[in-house]
């Protein structure tokens, strides 16, 4: 546990907002490195036999221009690909998703250390944001850049899915939430706000189990 508790508290996080024709974006912005060389790092963000391992199985017609699809989850369109460096993808959900993109951007450091930053950009309802602010989207892509640590590592969770239900899963989840919050407020948002945030997003991911 605290091997990824240490993971979890890698991530340098940002919460913002952005100006856009659609309207106002919030922003989140994931920011770590990893102990992998860039080449290496950008092949298991975009290899779809690599993403499956770490993330989930794609699908689609990968190449600038093209579209994805990720099982059960978002997909889009490949808007910018500049190997081994930047990668740009619209991230939509259902029939009318509005305006959402996430960019990941790579940095080699030397010795062998890749920086990693992504950056999710959404048009959000206000409803939505107020219940639950940044972690909605925020403890997904923290599970995410975890996975894709590990896999780095040359490890796996064997059975993800269980592996979410288990307690060690549910208690980075609470980490995760909290320190989401914790941006949140270092971007100027009251504590009151703060606070109705993460209860929202904790009991999303972290839902109380039933009474035996």
């Amino acid at each position: 546990m605290s091997d990824l508790i240490d993971e979890i508290n890698r991530v340098h996080r940002v919460v913002g907002t952005r100006d856009l024709p659609e309207g106002e974006a919030r922003t989140v912005l994931l920011r770590r490195t990893y102990a992998a060389e860039i080449e290496d790092v950008w092949d298991a963000c975009t290899n779809p036999e690599r993403i499956r391992r770490w993330f989930l199985p794609v699908s689609g017609d990968l190449k600038l221009g093209g579209h994805y699809q990720l099982q059960g989850n978002a997909g889009g369109e490949i808007l910018r690909c500049e190997p081994p460096r930047l990668l740009r993808v619209s991230w939509l959900f259902g029939e009318n998703p509005g305006f959402s993109e996430v960019e990941v951007r790579l940095s080699a450091e030397g010795d062998g250390r890749t920086l990693f930053e992504l950056e999710h950009v959404a048009v959000v309802p206000p409803e939505f944001w107020d219940r639950y602010g940044p972690g909605a989207t925020g403890v997904g892509w923290d599970l995410a850049l975890l996975g894709l640590g590990l896999h780095l590592r040359g490890e796996v969770i064997e059975d993800p899915a269980a592996w979410e239900q288990s307690e060690e899963a549910r208690e980075l989840m609470r980490r995760s939430s909290d320190l989401w919050g914790e941006a949140y407020r270092a971007s100027g948002a009251p504590d009151d706000v703060v606070a109705t945030a993460v209860a929202g997003t904790t009991a999303f991911y972290v839902p109380d189990k039933p009474a035996d």
